[in-house]
């Protein structure tokens, strides 16, 4: 079924395909950085990417569920994986904190005190989350996920009151 122009239905579809496409582009940047670049990434990092790793299916299905006439699980769908981003900027912007050594980061991000065989030591790398390895205009990664999870999350969020207007 084809949207008609100017109607809700249209405007959630463009709002939504606009945070599908950008969500991709940057879970596929991470991990360009990562297994290309070489840039480890700590703990905190890895919880970041949950909301992409669950955003992007949830936004594809909205999509299908909107092109179908399902306005209101799209709605609904829609509002999640904004919620979702709002959170995943709360722990980039956490992340961001505790690399400007504002308050400290977790447990998790320190290394593990256990025994070790003398080969092992040589071999570790630790990936510390209060140490930003890079930075594009003063903001690291968990920075910049902080501006682009609340960019989804508005993008999800007016997508979402589209699809709730139909």
């Amino acid at each position: 079924m084809p949207l008609a122009s100017g109607s809700g239905s249209a405007r959630a579809y463009q709002a939504g395909g606009a945070a599908l496409l950008v969500a991709i582009a940057v879970i596929l940047t991470a991990l360009a950085f990562e297994h290309l670049g070489g840039y480890l990434p700590c703990p905190l990092c890895l919880q970041q990417r949950y909301a992409y790793y669950g955003g992007i299916p949830l936004l594809l299905l909205a999509l299908v569920l909107l092109r179908a006439g399902r306005t209101v699980p799209a709605a609904a769908l829609f509002a999640v994986v904004a919620a979702a981003f709002v959170a995943n900027a709360a722990v980039g912007l956490y992340h961001a904190g505790a690399e400007w050594k504002l308050w400290a980061g977790p447990d998790t991000c320190e290394s593990a005190l256990r025994p070790l065989a003398t080969d092992d030591i040589g071999r570790m790398r630790v990936i510390r989350c209060d140490e930003a390895p890079w930075r594009l205009l003063g903001l690291s990664f968990a920075g910049w996920n902080v501006v682009l999870s609340l960019a989804l999350a508005a993008a999800a969020a007016a997508a979402a009151r589209a699809a709730w207007r139909g």
